[in-house]
């Protein structure tokens, strides 16, 4: 390895992959700023809302990256990934909620774009590293040999949910230098540092979602490309069948909604599954939200190999859920069943599941 790599830099636009440039720069690293082009933000205007819309990855994102890599002097980049990222994140997107499954886009687009296309893109310019701005730990484990996920710092911002897709050839080229700090260190770091973004807040809404309504996002992304829409509209029932009302589209609902059910109860209703295939959404009280297992799929052991055999650890099934504690079944070495000591409510089928043993990132995969 060089005695001073070069580092390249994913710059979102934002403050805390801002920042990680700045400091980089301040401790003489050799650093390339390089920015991915994920969305045309001029397609379906239709669903921009007036005024500011919080989402990442905009065009003033990649403007603001691109001032501060001019005002560290620095080497940088626009890569354009707009195809491969409508292909590998925006249409299995849409597929799962069609299906009857609530997707993560982040995840997707860190296993397919951030952590895979980038690292490629950073070796054309031979980068020996990424560093970017999440927030969690890498470390390695001696014992074992493999590189390990932790959990960041600042819980409340710690990232790993999303991360669980690395692979160990990919950790080991991937920094994460805000990983023990707190976002207010960060921000105070930002000022220090003269970062000309540094009280910029942080982005909310999925890059191709701006105003946040996933069903109106596929229906305008059909209608521009033609595509005649699925026939997903059908009857509100309860799980006895009961019929409660009509709904526009399956994709519209989610498991654990309660808000724009457009029915009236008596007492609480939210959405504890909905059926593609005969186009009912089934609703029920919160008791009947709750699961005491799950099964789990495309499973990527992070810090530890497959076990062979059943193993404790702590679930979460959402990125701000409390993780759980629960017993893992392997079922082969990318499946599993997990088994909960208390029953987990809105268990959603295409979130993420992802393995802790404290801070320990054991691994993770898709709820099925």
């Amino acid at each position: 390895m060089p005695d001073n790599p070069l580092i390249a830099v994913a710059m979102s636009g934002g403050v805390d992959s801002s920042t990680v440039a700045a400091m980089m720069h301040r401790d003489g690293k050799n650093i390339v700023g390089m920015t991915m082009q994920l969305w045309n933000q001029r397609r379906l205007p239709e669903l921009v809302p007036d005024g500011p819309t919080g989402r990442c990855c905009s065009l003033d994102d990649v403007y603001d990256a691109r001032y501060v890599a001019e005002k560290l002097a620095i080497p940088y980049y626009v890569v354009n990934f707009e195809k491969r990222f409508e292909q590998q994140v925006v249409k299995p997107f849409i597929d799962e909620y069609l299906n009857g499954r609530t997707p993560i886009p982040c995840t997707l687009c860190n296993n397919y774009i951030k952590f895979d296309q980038f690292l490629e893109m950073a070796a054309g310019v031979h980068a020996d590293f990424v560093a970017t701005g999440h927030y969690a730990q890498i470390d390695f484990d001696e014992v074992s040999g493999r590189y390990r996920m932790l959990r960041a710092a600042d819980a409340a911002k710690d990232q790993t949910y999303f991360l669980f897709g690395l692979t160990q050839q990919q950790l080991s080229r991937t920094l994460f230098p805000l990983g023990g700090m707190t976002k207010p260190e960060v921000r105070e770091l930002a000022r220090q540092l003269d970062v000309p973004i540094h009280a910029k807040p942080d982005s909310q809404e999925i890059c191709f979602v701006p105003n946040g309504d996933y069903g109106a996002f596929i229906d305008s992304y059909f209608k521009e490309q033609g595509i005649a829409p699925r026939q997903t509209h059908g009857e509100i029932v309860t799980a006895e069948g009961e019929i409660l009302g009509e709904h526009g589209g399956v994709h519209r609902y989610t498991v654990g909604q309660r808000k724009g059910l457009g029915i009236a109860s008596p007492e609480p209703l939210y959405v504890i599954a909905t059926e593609p295939a005969t186009q009912r959404v089934i609703v029920g009280r919160n008791d009947d939200l709750l699961r005491a297992k799950m099964p789990v799929k495309e499973i990527n052991w992070i810090s530890i190999a497959p076990p062979p055999a059943p193993m404790r650890a702590q679930v979460r099934i959402r990125n701000k859920h409390l993780p759980a504690h629960a017993t893992i079944t392997p079922i082969d070495k990318s499946r599993a069943e997990v088994h909960f000591d208390e029953a987990q409510r809105a268990v959603t089928p295409g979130q993420a599941a992802v393995f802790y043993d404290g801070n320990v990132v054991l691994g993770g995969g898709w709820i099925d």
